[in-house]
């Protein structure tokens, strides 16, 4: 802490001093939140975007791998329909990377807080390369069988998916001007969406080619070219994930990062200069440069700010905004073979086919049916939120999606038993589904990313975006254990009104949240930016060293 009548004496709290440095500190983020839309601001963008189009790749790809892996590796004894995981070690694989993706955003996010975002960017995305490579090559043995080892490798992919949220909204928000920063960070989350469906793509792909092997097997019970297929599918994740690795590693720091965390504002001045016009930021080995003193982040820090009801609702708003939103994205979208089955929308009821085409026919319908899906839901909400998120605002869409998802959930929920009666009605039960995935993107799926990177200060940026978002993963795991015990308690129509309440939930999480369309990042801090610096320091530095050689002094 400061010493009053020393710091006085030194001039650390001039005010002519304190307002040059805070002159300097708004005229140098006013540089970013107004600069035009340039080449770098589409490069972020394309890296961030990368890594979060491998994320969902590696984590939606599962969902068709699983059942895949029961055909190959099911417990149980044969059947007509072929071998099967059960329940718990379905649960198992399906539940472990959210798992993972818990801890990774709670210890990227504090991470990158404390040592920055260049420093911790890419090594996340190391991670997920190893983990996925690892999947591909796991095999079963004596003492541990390859569900297990499935489960521990898919537990440390989750972690370092989980580390990919905070840090690529919290980059690409803190990189952002005022007017495009909500359709720069929907663009990064909107691959999530591509990744989705390229997995998918990329299944229905491999399966038709393996079609004439698949129906050479031995039998249903010994697919052993399944096992080729679900390997590939999962390995392939690599591949975007290493050509965005050398691109994430050499991004540059945020110069938010660099003023108001390691308080070098003639660094970060450069930076915005260098950076916008060319992408590069530099620095000489020796330069003098000016350090100024300001609120640092501690336990005792955070507890004061977010003490405070205007900022701790608005964790509690976008932490349970979060929850209750990945409640029924996950439960669902993790499940969707599942809800295909009960609706009698599989290749044993739609074609009769029994042996290896059964196999390959429910492989097949399973991919059609996810594509339908996602492309007819997930995506296009996914770019509606593009085209209004600036002019509308965050809380406007999130608001509308929580309502009409309670709508829908509702309807389809009380509705199950008729909407599965039918072949027409089984069809209104999938435009309906489509229309959910469609309100969760053009709605609450999408805003929960967007709004935690915005509305703290920088010393709390990316912690606070990974605890909601942690919050969100822990919604994701509740729904699975229990969409997974729930089905065979209640069937899958209550689990249905379950949602529609944790949805309607959401509705009142938003309103304690704050519009953010139009506002920088400072305004929305809840901070007084008036004498934000509490005093200055010269230095001869660079980004490895730093050298006092007084201790004060002025601009």
């Amino acid at each position: 802490m400061f010493n009053s009548e020393q710091d006085h004496r030194d001039g650390y709290f001039d005010a002519e001093n304190l307002r040059a440095i805070d002159r300097r500190r708004r005229a140098a983020l006013q540089e970013i939140d107004q600069a035009p839309f340039t080449w770098f601001h589409a490069k972020v963008c394309l890296i961030a975007g990368a890594g979060f189009f491998t994320d969902a790749y590696d984590l939606f790809a599962i969902t068709l791998a699983s059942v895949m892996l029961g055909y190959v590796y099911g417990a149980g004894s044969p059947s007509n329909d072929g071998r099967m995981l059960s329940s718990n070690q379905d649960l198992g694989i399906k539940v472990a990377t959210p798992v993972g993706n818990l801890v990774g955003q709670l210890l990227f996010g504090w991470l990158a807080d404390i040592l920055g975002r260049k420093r911790m960017y890419g090594i996340e995305l190391m991670i997920i390369i190893i983990a996925t490579f690892a999947q591909a090559l796991a095999g079963d043995g004596h003492s541990i069988g390859i569900i297990g080892v499935l489960i521990v490798w898919r537990f440390l992919l989750g972690i370092g998916i989980g580390g990919d949220y905070p840090l690529s909204a919290i980059i690409t928000s803190e990189f952002a001007s005022v007017r495009i920063r909500g359709r720069m960070i929907n663009a990064v989350f909107a691959m999530q969406g591509w990744g989705y469906l390229t997995a998918t793509l990329v299944a229905f792909i491999i399966i038709t080619a393996y079609k004439t092997s698949i129906l050479g097997d031995p039998s249903i019970d010994n697919p052993v070219h399944v096992d080729e297929i679900w390997r590939i599918l999962i390995g392939l994740g690599c591949v975007p994930g290493c050509i965005a690795l050398y691109f994430r590693l050499t991004i540059p720091e945020t110069p938010r990062f660099t003023m108001d965390i390691e308080r070098n504002i003639q660094q970060a001045s450069d930076d915005i200069k260098n950076v916008i016009a060319t992408g590069d930021s530099t620095i000489g080995s020796d330069r003098l440069g000016y350090r100024f003193y300001t609120r640092k982040a501690s336990w005792s820090d955070f507890l004061a700010y977010f003490g405070q009801w205007k900022n701790g609702r608005t964790l509690l708003g976008t932490a349970w905004s979060w929850f209750v939103v990945d409640i029924a994205f996950y439960g669902l979208t993790f499940n969707q073979p599942m809800v295909l089955k009960t609706l009698n929308l599989n290749a044993t009821s739609t074609t009769g086919t029994t042996g290896t085409q059964l196999v390959y026919d429910n492989l097949r319908h399973l991919c059609i049916g996810n594509l339908i899906f996602c492309a007819g839901g997930l995506l296009p909400g996914c770019y509606f939120t593009f085209l209004f998120v600036d002019s509308w605002g965050r809380k406007p869409i999130q608001l509308m999606g929580f309502t009409l998802l309670t709508i829908l959930f509702i309807a389809i929920g009380f509705g199950f038993d008729r909407l599965s009666a039918t072949e027409p009605a089984k069809k209104g039960f999938v435009v309906l589904y489509c229309f959910i995935n469609f309100f969760q993107n053009f709605g609450p799926n999408t805003t929960t990313f967007m709004v935690p990177g915005e509305v703290f200060p920088t010393r709390y940026r990316a912690t606070a975006h990974g605890i909601s978002a942690a919050c969100g993963k822990l919604g994701a795991i509740i729904a699975q254990v229990g969409f997974a015990k729930l089905n065979v308690m209640m069937g899958i129509k209550h689990i249905l009104d379950i949602f529609a309440f944790f949805t309607f939930t959401g509705i009142f999480s938003t309103l304690l949240l704050p519009e953010t369309k139009g506002l920088s990042l400072e305004q929305l801090s809840n901070e007084n930016q008036e004498y934000f610096s509490r005093g200055l320091v010269r230095t001869i530095q660079n980004r490895d060293k730093t050298e006092t050689l007084n201790s004060a002094s002025t601009l």
